[in-house]
């Protein structure tokens, strides 16, 4: 059957409750008809009528329009391959930001549509700053902005000397709006990226590691950056770690909901275990294995913190950060002749050519390398 009819559902926050928004083309024939569903409003802002976000209501909806009209689900039921963790939501800071009244804020809307497509907190801090620069710049009213006033703005970016990564994160915040927020096609908004750069991820040696562990006395901080290190897992796995997630009999660590909303299982050290048993006696933690007095998750800056002074203390001229940890933890493996394909499981990246990039800074393959001078 062809359908004349289409109607367009999207998930709608509204004074923080989640409804099921109908996007239609003018129709009196679809107007009379979604007046029939039970509990339906229209919204003046979203230009759109709702209805509440149940399974009783979607299916009267799919029985209503049944035969009439043609019910577009895309954005609705849509997969995402944006980071999603299972972690707490705290969009407090949203409030508490101090911004003057004489600039403009990012749209509630937009902050609704990232918190039920459930981004990660720092994601959302990064898409909304992003956006709010962006609708600063310009005096007009953001729905009259065009693709050409996009690529001005991403020139003034580039003549600043702003880093690809900071370019390319404010292209996903503006394309979020566009795309995601009011639901424009992505070929309109399809804009120029930087060109991607290759860059070698920093690696410290293992006697670096074995002395930022060495002046670290404080058993917690010890046990964050050994855990970091040995395990191979992102800062932001290491703040969501479940007291349950330590699997000693099996010397196993279950890292669950990492980035891709995936699972998987990374090496649990013996030698560390020892310092967990020692941190869990004198902390103990009730639900995160790192909790902040409150017994709340760890703070992500906390864990930076610990990681850069314990750096600074062992004299390391880099600059030590978590994925750092990371890095050194995949190429010590790879020195050792681990197979590459289990350092990707570890590292719980989706396919080994984004591994491949430690093969570039591993020690062993550079050794019977004859330097010329010395021939």
């Amino acid at each position: 059957m062809k359908y004349k009819r289409f109607i367009t559902i999207k998930h709608v926050c509204i004074d923080d409750k989640n409804y099921i928004g109908l996007q239609f083309m003018t129709d009196t024939v679809l107007e009379v008809l979604v007046k029939e569903l039970g509990n339906c409003l229209y919204s003046e802002t979203l230009r759109m009528y709702y209805i509440p976000n149940t399974k009783a209501d979607l299916d009267a909806l799919f029985k209503l329009f049944r035969g009439v009209a043609w019910i577009d689900c895309r954005y609705f039921f849509e997969h995402t391959r944006s980071k999603q963790l299972d972690e707490q939501r705290d969009m407090s800071w949203v409030k508490k930001r101090n911004i003057k009244s004489t600039l403009k804020t990012c749209p509630t809307i937009y902050i609704d549509k990232l918190v039920l497509k459930k981004y990660a907190n720092n994601t959302i801090k990064v898409y909304v700053c992003c956006f709010e620069r962006f609708i600063n710049y310009f005096k007009a009213d953001l729905d009259t902005l065009t693709v050409q006033d996009i690529r001005t703005y991403l020139r003034y970016l580039v003549d600043e000397g702003s880093s690809n990564s900071y370019i390319n994160q404010a292209i996903n915040s503006i394309k979020f709006y566009f795309e995601i927020v009011m639901g424009m096609p992505h070929t309109y908004y399809d804009v120029e990226r930087p060109r991607k750069e290759k860059k070698l991820p920093v690696v410290l040696s293992k006697e670096e590691v074995q002395e930022m562990l060495r002046v670290t006395k404080n058993i917690k901080h010890k046990c964050i950056i050994g855990l970091l290190y040995s395990s191979g897992m992102r800062r932001s796995e290491l703040l969501q770690l479940k007291l349950d997630a330590i699997d000693s009999s099996r010397m196993m660590i279950h890292i669950k909901g990492a980035k891709g909303n995936k699972d998987r299982y990374t090496l649990l050290s013996r030698t560390l275990l020892k310092d967990l048993r020692i941190y869990f006696k004198t902390y103990r933690p009730e639900e995160y294995l790192f909790e902040s007095p409150t017994r709340q998750p760890y703070s992500g800056s906390s864990v930076g913190n610990i990681v850069r002074e314990a750096g600074k203390r062992a004299k390391i001229a880099k600059r030590v950060t978590a994925h750092v940890l990371r890095h050194s933890f995949a190429t010590h493996l790879l020195e050792a002749g681990t197979d590459i394909r289990y350092i990707q499981i570890l590292l719980g990246h989706n396919s080994t050519r984004t591994t491949e990039v430690y093969t570039h800074i591993a020690r062993n393959n550079f050794e019977n390398i004859k330097n010329p001078l010395d021939l």
